[in-house]
Parts: C-alpha cells; sequence; structure tokens
C-alpha cells in the first residue's frame, strides 16, 4: 500500500576528518598501484589534534612516501591554518605499515592461477528510477550539497568557509516518488569573523537553492544552517578521523542494507571493495534495461574462494519477472569472480583517491556506473 514519509540520507565533505583518513588512504593505494598493479594494499589512517598515523599491510616492491603523500592529500582538502584546524607543514605523521600476511596471500594468488577473495564478506548494490542518475535523491543531492559547498569554499565565492562540513537532506515521499524536500541540514566550519546570520543566508542562497532542484523547495521546507551557532575549530582538531567509518555516507545513504565492509584503502582484490562495486553495476544495468524499478542486489564471498558463495535479488515487486529468473540472469550475464569483476571494471588503475568523497556511486566517471550489459539483460529476459 502506497504512503507518505520522510526519509533522511546526510554526506560529509573532503575536509570532513573521516574522508581525509579515506582519501589518505586511498591515495596510497593508489600511489602503490600506479607503479604495480600486482600490489596488494591495505590502508587505515586515524587522524586527531597534530597527529596522522598511518598502518596497514602491502605485498609490492615498491617504496612508498607516505609523509609526502599525507601532506599532498591535506594540503589539496585545504587544511592550511594551524591556529584553527589542522596544517599540512607541521602534523606529525607515524607510518606503520608493514607486510601482508602470507596467510592471507595463498588464499587471493592462488596455486590454480585464479584469483580468489580477498576475505570472506557479504556485499549489496542498489539502483532506483528516482533520479537520472538511477540513485536515491536523498543520498545524491546530500553529497551534491557539501561538493557545491567546497567549490564555493576553493573559488572564493563564500571566503568564510573553512574545509570540514556536513549535510543532511530529508526527503517526503509519495510512495517511490519524491514530494519534496522537508528539511536541509548544513553545518560547514567557517572563518571566527563572520555571523551566523550571514552564513545562513549566503549558504541557502549560493549553495542549497543552487544544488536543490527549485520545484522541490517549498515554504515548509525547514533550513537548519550550523545548528549549533559555532564551528570555528574543525577537521581532526575538532574530531577524530578514521578510515572506513562513514560506510554508509559512501553507498546509498541507508537507501539498502550494507554489508559492514568499507571501501577506502584497499586494492580491489579486496571483495568489500570490488564486489560493492560489482553489484552497483548489476543492480544499475537491471533497471536502466527495464527489468524492474528499483532492486538490491546482495552477493557473498568465502577468502580464496573464486566464486561467490550466494547471490539473492529482491525488486520490491517492481520487475517483470520473478526476481528468481533475475538471479539467474545475473549468473549468466555478470561475471562476479574476484578476476572477473578486476577485469572488466579496469580496477588496476589509480582512481581511488577520487572515489574517497562524495561517494562511489551515482558518478559517470566510474566503470561501474556504466549500463553497457542492459541489451544482454533484455535478450536474456526476452523483454
Amino acid at each position: 500500500m502506497k504512503r507518505e514519509y520522510i526519509f533522511t540520507s546526510e554526506s560529509v565533505s573532503e575536509g570532513h576528518p573521516d574522508k581525509m583518513a579515506d582519501q589518505i588512504s586511498d591515495a596510497v593505494v593508489d600511489y602503490v598501484l600506479e607503479r604495480d598493479k600486482n600490489a596488494k594494499v591495505a590502508c587505515e589512517v586515524l587522524l586527531a589534534n597534530d597527529i596522522c598515523v598511518v598502518a596497514g599491510e602491502t605485498k609490492t616492491s615498491v617504496e612508498v612516501p607516505v609523509e609526502k603523500i599525507v601532506r599532498e592529500v591535506i594540503k589539496e582538502i585545504g587544511y592550511t591554518d594551524a591556529e584553527n584546524s589542522y596544517d599540512y607543514r607541521s602534523v606529525k605523521i607515524s607510518n606503520h605499515i608493514g607486510v601482508q600476511s602470507p596467510d592471507i596471500n595463498q588464499g587471493v594468488q592462488r596455486s590454480d592461477g585464479l584469483l580468489g577473495a580477498g576475505d570472506q564478506g557479504l556485499m549489496f548494490g542498489y539502483a532506483c528510477k528516482e533520479t537520472e542518475e538511477l540513485m536515491p535523491f536523498a543520498i545524491l543531492y546530500a553529497h551534491k550539497l557539501v561538493k557545491n559547498l567546497a567549490q564555493v569554499r576553493k573559488n572564493n565565492t563564500l571566503e568564510f568557509l573553512r574545509p570540514d562540513s556536513k549535510s543532511q537532506l530529508s526527503v517526503r515521499y509519495d510512495g517511490d516518488k519524491v514530494v519534496h524536500v522537508d528539511t536541509v541540514v548544513i553545518s560547514t566550519q567557517h572563518a571566527e569573523d563572520v555571523t551566523q546570520e550571514e552564513i545562513r543566508k549566503a549558504v541557502i542562497e549560493e549553495v542549497v537553492k543552487k544544488t536543490i532542484p527549485n520545484e522541490l523547495l517549498s515554504r515548509e521546507t525547514k533550513y537548519f544552517i550550523n545548528p549549533t551557532g559555532r564551528f570555528v575549530i574543525g577537521g581532526p582538531k575538532g574530531d577524530t578521523g578514521l578510515t572506513g567509518r562513514k560506510i554508509i555516507v559512501d553507498t546509498y545513504g541507508g537507501s539498502c542494507p550494507h554489508g559492514g565492509g568499507a571501501f577506502s584503502g584497499k586494492d580491489p582484490s579486496k571483495v568489500d571493495r570490488s564486489g560493492a562495486y560489482a553489484l552497483r553495476y548489476v543492480a544499475k544495468n537491471l533497471v536502466a534495461s527495464g527489468a524492474c524499478q528499483k532492486v538490491v542486489v546482495q552477493i557473498a564471498y568465502a577468502i580464496g574462494i573464486v566464486e561467490p558463495v550466494s547471490i539473492m535479488v529482491n525488486s520490491f515487486g517492481s520487475a517483470v519477472v520473478e526476481d528468481e529468473k533475475l538471479e539467474k540472469c545475473i549468473k549468466n550475464v555478470f561475471d562476479l569472480t574476484p578476476g572477473g569483476i578486476i577485469k572488466n571494471l579496469d580496477l588496476l588503475n589509480p582512481i581511488y583517491r577520487e572515489t574517497a568523497s562524495y561517494g562511489h556511486f551515482g558518478r559517470e566517471s566510474f566503470n561501474w556506473e556504466k549500463t553497457d550489459k542492459v541489451d544482454e539483460i533484455r535478450n536474456y529476459l526476452n523483454l
């Protein structure tokens, strides 16, 4: 039965401490893969006050200039003010990257030459008709808000902005149809000499109204801009940052389940990452083909095993065929072995830092957003 309800998703900017950690982790992955496509990398980062701790494991002969990478990422994000935030020049960096366990490696690089899953785990993929990108509206536009907030900071349209920020979007639905935006929440770090009223007016006019479609804003839309009243101290001086702590921000904003594994800091042999990318690819092609209006797909792997141990589809009653037939279609159309995913989505390139802020999905620059399997799906299902 169709009903009205409000659904909320959030996003965080590239200057949020957790996202800083994700970007540093993925910058390490990119550096290694650019020089050694067969490398295995797992990199975690902790940021707090004026320190940065980098830890993890690699299997590669590449020497990683951790300190240089860390400082470059922090500088590019915009942290150059030691007094109120973080400073790429003075941060104290501690490097604890070691060698990958041979017990893990023997399961991944199998004796038969095939690539086994880098770990056990379950992943989900999702797509729906709410937006042109086939993404849920709330998370897609929550990302756009903080991305555009960063843009007006970097181009000096709003010179008082600083790198750390968050957004939250509450959207009213009638069934699966977006009716209007109910509530916009934005918290943004700012210079000390700007008033709350100046921040509120500028952010609404220059960011919110230039991001969200005008027809979805109404007199009833509520705005909470810096609801605490002050946000001068930001970045790791205001809150600790950890790699992989924003997994719902990274995916679908809570619109579908999450397997629990983070993405950033991992090479694509880790199916937490590559499996989730593959399932977005699967789900998006299913919806784009007209087989269903929205769909969630689950997959699971066992460490060292090539084939997935399970595949499940839920189309929420929106499919033109039974969900069981969609499952069979997936098995016939898509290669979901770790090696097949890496090859078909071309995942051994240094593309990962770009994924580490503003969401891993709904961005056309990534191969898992292609809809090149539509014809095969339609042929298989006789659509």
